[in-house]
This record gives structure tokens, sequence and C-alpha cells, in this order.
């Protein structure tokens, strides 16, 4: 995309530049404020903690048609529970790496998990504590010393919890707002269920809610079920919702765990069956980030600006009047009622009447992405008419008589495109792996292989075959996809047919 000289007088970097463009408009757009002394925590400023509401608002809703329950555990841990978690963690890896059942090996105390990313409390006041406690990076281990107390038979299950707080992890890479931070705005829903069959339904719920919430925020995905190497070591297995970023790379937004019984076995998660015997309960979670936001930042901007989806835009329709000397108390009585008309119907509708140039108000509206804006001028209201400016592009006049359903028209015509543009750009920005030859233990490309692109191919490899892949390509195994070839394809490196169809790419 060109930079427009408009943009460039502005000083917004031309999204071309991804790099520059990205920080620039989260700032810009006055979603945060990244001036707070401590770095990698971000003040989110009204705009940008209203559209993350709206978010969290949606994933409320679809927790509600689920019927998960809303709890809110403490942010402070005792040292204990991590240490207890690290010792799980340390035996499933170990049992992994060395392809055994995890009953086979012993707990060993070992550093693991979140162990080298916590922020540590270790004194109330001036005094020492006797247990020095962590700011959650997770609720694994606070909510599973819960669940004992609340799951006593298979009545209780299945049981079906989530909670919208803040995590706290000590990154250590470069922090970018939304991106990579160090205090996350986090969703977590945690389940225990009476048999694996069950949990693994839940699985297939969560990534229906999944679904659902990105064809609100009009964002294609990749889902792909993670490479073991790539597992949490506390799962059996995990399954990623990745966005392609305008760079190319992938940003890892949402993902669901599947327990089994692990857990449960270290924490003692058990209930009475039907039959009288004492069962381990099998578990899920299901996993989401401030990262939404900026997957919508990065995927719907463009060099003017944000470009907010309809769904959770904090302002949906701005109304300008455009003044004139003899008829401006008429107009601005009229963009009153504009606005009226538009908060009783449920949109989310504000007047901009500041007393300076409507092209200043446009670039500031257009910079924040207000999907659409409402002129009104003297001619318009000569007319009983009022002029819509779409963000995604495009001006038409309509009657005033027909204001909300024309409005309602207009931000789903503003989803559509949205949806057109960014399915455009998933898939642009895939491509089939190229040919290539071996060379000892590297494979030579008939092609030249790009950092800006996700390369799909049919595998069904082993471990070797695909370190040898991606060291050879400079690309991440993201896994194999959730949607699987209708018909059996060759795998590139075995020559068998094989239904998996997996994705590399550069991620963040």
């Amino acid at each position: 995309m060109n930079q427009t000289p408009a943009a460039a007088k502005r000083g917004i970097p031309s999204k071309t530049d991804f790099k520059e463009w990205y920080p620039f408009i989260v700032e810009a757009a006055e979603l945060v404020d990244k001036r707070y002394p401590i770095k990698g925590m971000d003040v989110w400023r009204p705009y940008g903690w209203k559209t993350m509401r709206l978010i969290d608002d949606l994933t409320h809703s679809e927790m509600e048609r689920t019927d998960h329950d809303e709890v809110n555990f403490p942010l402070l841990i005792p040292e204990d529970l991590l240490d207890k978690e690290n010792r799980l963690v340390s035996l499933l890896k170990a049992a992994r790496e060395q392809g055994v059942d995890p009953s086979e090996l012993r707990m060993e105390d070992e550093e693991g998990g979140f162990a080298k990313e916590v922020y540590w409390i270790r004194h109330a006041g001036e005094t020492k504590l006797d247990k020095p406690m962590f700011l959650r990076p997770t609720s694994e281990t606070a909510m599973y010393t819960m669940f004992p107390l609340w799951i006593r038979s298979h009545a209780d299950l299945p049981l079906k919890t989530y909670q919208i707080v803040n995590t706290f992890r000590y990154e250590t890479k470069q922090t970018r707002s939304f991106i990579r931070v160090r205090e996350i705005h986090f969703f977590e829903a945690h389940t225990a269920h009476i048999d694996e069959a069950d949990a693994t339904r839940q699985i297939e719920e969560d990534l229906e809610i999944v679904q659902n919430l990105m064809n609100k925020l009009k964002l294609p995905v990749l889902v792909t079920k993670r490479p073991v190497w790539d597992t949490f070591p506390g799962a059996w297995y995990t399954i990623a919702i990745d966005v392609i970023m305008p760079d190319g790379r992938t940003l890892q937004v949402a993902s669901c765990h599947h327990y089994r019984d692990q857990w449960a076995k270290a924490f003692d998660v058990t209930y009475e069956s039907e039959s009288g015997e004492q069962e381990f309960v099998h578990q899920t979670t299901y996993g989401m980030s401030e990262r939404l936001l900026g997957a919508i930042v990065a995927t719907h901007g463009d060099d003017q600006g944000l470009i907010m989806p309809p769904s959770v835009a904090p302002i949906q329709v701005v109304v300008i009047p455009i003044m004139a000397k003899k008829a401006s108390e008429d107009i601005i009585s009229e963009a009153e009622k504009i606005v009226s008309k538009l908060k009783e119907s449920g949109v989310r509708a504000r007047i901009d009447a500041r007393d300076i140039r409507p092209g200043q108000k446009y670039y500031d509206w257009e910079i924040k992405g207000v999907p659409l804006r409402i002129e009104l001028g003297p001619r318009d209201l000569a007319n009983d008419s009022f002029m819509c400016a779409r963000r995604t592009g495009g001006k038409e006049s309509h009657l005033l008589s027909n204001l909300v359903s024309t409005v309602n028209k207009e931000l789903d015509s503003i989803g559509e495109e949205m949806s057109k543009r960014s399915n455009d750009h998933f898939t642009s920005s895939t491509k089939l792996l190229p040919n290539f030859t071996l060379d000892g233990d590297n494979l030579v490309f008939d092609e030249s292989i790009e950092s800006n692109l996700v390369y799909e191919m049919a595998f069904e490899g082993n471990d070797a075959e695909a370190e040898m892949i991606e060291k050879s390509t400079g690309l991440v195994f993201l896994g194999n996809s959730t949607s699987k070839y209708s018909k059996p394809e060759t795998c590139v490196m075995s020559g068998k047919p094989t239904h998996n169809r997996v994705y590399l790419a550069k991620t963040y």
C-alpha cells in the first residue's frame, strides 16, 4: 500500500514499514500510553480500554451461551504451588522426551514452568514473608488447588469456569504494545470433566467459540495442533490460533490445551463415579489475551490509521456538523437528534461539535478508525438528508427518515468489506512450499523462501525431518492444521499419501 501525501504530511509511517507503523498507530490513536516508567507495562487510555472491554463483552456472551461460570481468583499465589507446578511440568517433559508414561517417573524438583518469568513478593511492608508469593503468570495452580474442594461427585461435572484478569510475566524480549508485554490482560477458561471424551468435546466447543469471535472481529486465522516439541509440557496436546500479520509473521492470539488427567493427579482432583469409585477428572484450558486487539490494529489498519470492526468500535458513528453562519444552530440541533436516535437504537454514536476545521475532525476520527462518519451541512438539512462516509472508503447521501436502518446497513457493509480485505491478505500471504532436493541434511529449494509468507505443505514425517525443514527454511512449524486435506496429498519428505496439512512461518 503506497502512503498518501496526506498521511505523510501527518507523520504517519507507511504500513509497508510495519515495524514503524504499528507503535506509531497504537499511540496516535490513543489506545495506550507507553510512557509509564516500567517497561512492558502500558497505560490503557480510555479509547483502547473501551475497545478491549467490548472484546471482553463478546467473550462474556460466548461464555454465557456455553454455560461457563465466571470466577475471580486472587492475584497472589504462594511459592509452594509454583514448586508443585514446576515438578509436574518437569515430570511430564521428561516422560515426553523418554517416550514413557509419566506414572513411570518420579516427580523431580527441577526448575520449569513459569519459574523464570514470575514477579516475586518477598516482603509485606518491612516484614519478610515466611512464604514468598508471586504474581500469577496464569492460574492453573491457583484454581486447581480449589477444584478438589468444589468437585465431589459426578454430579458436579462438568465444571466450567473462566475469568478475565491481569497476569504478569517477566518478558525479557523486546516489548511491543498488546503483542509482547509484561502485564497481560488475559482471558482463561478452566474446565473439569468426567473423562477424556468429554474433555475433547470441550476443546471442540472452544474452537467453535474461537470461530464465532474471529468472525465478529473480522480476523481469518490458522488453527493448528502444535507439534509435540512446541506443546506446553503440562498438556496432552495444544491447539493454537494464529493471525497472519502484515509482515507475514504469525501472532498466536489464543490456545486450547487438553490436559487429560495429568494435572488432576498432581492436585488430587477426583470425583465419585456412579459406581462409587474415586476417579480423576480430565481438564482443559482455553486462553486469549490483549493480543486480539494487537491483531485488529495490525490486520485492519491502513496509512490513515485504525479501522475498527463495528462489533468492537468504541464509537461506531461520529456525527460532524458542517457549520454555516445562517444555519449553525439548526445544524447542531439536528446533529444532536441524530446522535440521540442512534444511541436509542443501540448504536454507539458521538457528535463532534468542536470549533475546528472539518478536515481536522476527519483526520482525528480516521486515525481512531471510527467505521462510519455522518456529515450534516446546510444542503443536507434542506434536503432532509445526511452524508455517510465509510472508513473503508465510499461516500453516499441518505434520507434522514431512514437513519437507523441506513446506519445499520452501512455498518454491515463496512464489516463485509473488512472481512474481504483481511481474507484477501490471508490468502495472498499463504503459499505452497516450493519443490526441493536433498543435499545431505539440507534442503535446496527450487525458489527462494520468503520470510513474509506462510508456507503450506503435506507432511507425514518424523521429528528429525521436521527439524531439517525448519533449519533449511528458517521458519517454524506451526503444526497440523485442523482443516485437513479432503483428498490424500503426497508428503514432501516421505512421498507417502497423507491428509495432514502443515503450516510453516516466522512467528512473534
